[in-house]
């Protein structure tokens, strides 16, 4: 049977295939989770792990709405040690996709991430 293959339409549709690092008995957050909560806290403003934490716990409910969030938000440490460990071609080739799919989406109009044109 011939399935039809659907297009990606979320973040973690994207950065889904990173490779998770980390040894399964120390994990309490899904790597996806924290993927998508660091890519939207930097797009908002976040300046560091401490901001990308502080943005995931001001935007609780709405993040919970599409992710699992087992046990929360991760902390500022657990962001900065996950990071450290994913392979950062991986996600510089998941982030360019997921751009070049906004770029599509929006016909090459301009998408101010930073608030600059």
């Amino acid at each position: 049977m011939n399935e039809a293959i659907l297009p990606k339409i979320t973040i973690a549709d994207y950065f889904s295939v990173i490779e998770d690092p980390r040894i399964d008995r120390t994990k309490r957050h899904n790597l996806i989770d924290i993927m998508t909560i660091a890519v939207c806290a930097v797009i908002c403003g976040a300046d560091g792990w401490v901001g990308i934490e502080t943005y995931g716990c001001a935007k609780y409910e709405w993040l919970q709405t599409f992710l699992e969030l087992p046990n929360g938000i991760p902390s500022h440490d657990t962001f900065a040690r996950v990071f450290a460990q994913v392979n950062p071609q991986q996600f510089q080739l998941c982030f360019l996709d997921w751009i070049k799919s906004i770029h599509q989406i929006t016909e090459g109009e301009v998408v101010a991430i930073d608030g600059k044109t």
